[in-house]
């Protein structure tokens, strides 16, 4: 196709409007992208981003809503992805589509397979294939298998994947939420490169500082409704504070609610605690690890990837992860028991996963049964669950979190990924614990959201819980973390106060050797 036009859109979405079951998810929503821009869509959790996108990419087929789609001066009805595909316009969801027991050749070839008459020419395949996983950065043979790379190539191998449909709009929802500062880097680095190429992108992201890195252009969106968009390189700055404002319709005068904390007595002790790798029971992975916290403290845990945060507190958490488990646990001062989920539920823990979509909820399940799930004894007598109650209880919770959804009869599956982690947050704050442990609390969730998630963790404080932050975001852990442990390759390396703590000194303490730790 020949290029678009200076100053023509290459896409232009006007109109469009999606209900589901009644509900509006889209209303009126125009906007337009330039060709070879890097594009970005901002707004809240349930603004209607992805709902957008999957509008564009025909997720949701032409003739499923009303509104008008013209990419590259011709209107669109695409009734599939195979349809936008060949197009040249490949979506990148945030959760993504690669077969980990395929090579990386395969998985960006699926569907899309080097073949002649039925049958795969591998040399092709492969040859293809690793000059593709070059030009996105990786250096990985192509047979190698999907599972034994992490997060952050995987990303570049959904990429690859993208180039080889001939891709001229790329869109990334979420591309960078799971990913570490480095990856993140260098992800980043690549879209600048594919733009120099004269690849359009959209991006998708909560992380606004990226967007004020990379974005030339960024239309907000809220409560399905497009607010405005702003040119990033215009005659006036537009500011993090300023793109804030459009997504929630008002000043965020700070990211972090203020609070005075009230500490009390200790409530949970750590000691000793050891934990070695279940596939490899050599590798040590948390080692001799000693914390505490106090009633109404919330205490941060800082750490690289891999430094071992989520194998401390899912081995802690009923022995969830590792093997060779050593040390004790202690909940107002009395040895805890902790061998099974059950009995550390029991004894007053309780734990949010980071991976909420796999270990948090039952995405196929309602509002309700996955806030009651972790408690049902308490809604239920002679093993039947009182409906009545259950329903009056996730009620008062969606009220309590603010969860936006018309009905707690809603599919889980279907809500926003900050409405989602309030459902996890009620599920865990009706088992009533003395200790909440939350790891990755705001991930993939916008400012508004956070602001609310940040509120429910002070209050639990205020209530003398005791509660334990995992977080891969050094802002945050300083914005509302009392004190703050570092974990550097399975060990304690630093604990600072909140007056102490800056994210340079944690930093140091991240990345300190085990050796020296240890003298």
């Amino acid at each position: 196709m020949a290029p678009t036009p200076e100053g023509t859109p290459l896409l232009e979405m006007r109109r469009i409007t999606k209900t589901f079951s009644g509900v509006t998810a889209l209303s009126d929503v125009t906007f337009a992208v330039r060709e070879g821009e890097v594009h970005a869509i901002c707004g809240e959790n349930g603004a209607g981003k992805s709902t957008l996108m999957n509008v564009l990419s025909g997720v949701y087929p032409h003739g499923s809503c009303d509104g008008e789609t013209v990419f590259d001066g011709k209107e669109c009805r695409y009734r599939s992805i195979r349809d936008s595909e060949a197009d040249g316009i490949v979506i990148i969801h945030q959760e993504l589509a690669l077969s980990p027991y395929l090579s990386l050749a395969e998985n960006i070839f699926l569907g899309n397979e080097r073949a002649s008459r039925g049958v795969i020419d591998w040399h092709e395949t492969n040859g293809r294939g690793a000059e593709l996983l070059r030009r996105v950065g990786l250096q990985e043979a192509p047979d190698t298998k999907v599972m034994h790379i992490g997060v952050g190539k995987q990303q570049l191998v959904e990429i690859a994947k993208a180039l080889s449909k001939q891709v001229r709009l790329l869109i990334l929802d979420e591309p960078t939420a799971a990913l570490n500062d480095d990856d993140s880097a260098h992800l980043l680095d690549l879209i600048r490169s594919l733009r120099d190429q004269g690849i359009t992108c959209i991006i998708i992201s909560h992380k606004l500082n990226e967007i004020a890195a990379i974005a030339d252009s960024v239309t907000i969106l809220r409560d399905g409704r497009t607010v405005e968009t702003m040119d990033m390189h215009g005659p006036t700055p537009v500011t993090e504070q300023r793109i804030i404002q459009g997504m929630v319709g008002r000043n965020l005068d700070s990211r972090f609610p203020e609070r005075t904390p009230a500490i009390g007595e200790e409530v949970l002790r750590i000691e000793d605690w050891t934990v070695r790798h279940p596939q490899d029971p050599g590798r040590v992975v948390v080692d001799s690890a000693n914390l505490h916290v106090r009633r109404g403290e919330i205490v941060g845990i800082a750490g690289l990837m891999g430094a071992g945060r989520t194998e401390l507190a899912m081995s802690v958490f009923g022995r969830s992860w590792g093997i060779g488990i050593s040390g004790k646990v202690y909940l107002d001062g009395r040895e805890a028991r902790v061998d099974t989920v059950e009995h550390a539920i029991r004894s007053g823990l309780a734990y949010a996963s980071e991976d909420r979509k796999r270990f948090g909820l039952n995405l196929i399940d309602d509002i309700k049964h996955n806030t009651t799930a972790a408690a049902l004894g308490k809604v239920s007598g002679s093993g039947v669950v009182d409906q009545a109650k259950e329903y009056s209880i996730a009620e008062r919770f969606r009220r309590l979190l603010n969860t936006k959804t018309p009905s707690v009869d809603a599919v889980v599956g279907n809500l926003s990924g900050g409405n989602q982690q309030k459902v996890v947050l009620a599920k865990w704050m009706y088992t009533d614990p003395e200790v909440l442990i939350l790891d990755e609390p705001t991930r993939g969730i916008d400012v508004g959201a956070k602001y609310e998630i940040y509120t429910h963790i002070n209050a639990l404080a205020d209530q003398g819980k005791g509660v334990l932050v995992i977080s891969s975001e050094l802002p945050e852990l300083i914005g509302i973390c009392d004190r703050i442990y570092a974990l550097s390759q399975g060990r304690i390396t630093g604990e600072v106060t909140r007056e102490e703590a800056t994210q340079e000194r944690l930093m140091h303490y991240m990345t300190t050797e085990k050796e020296a730790a240890g003298r």
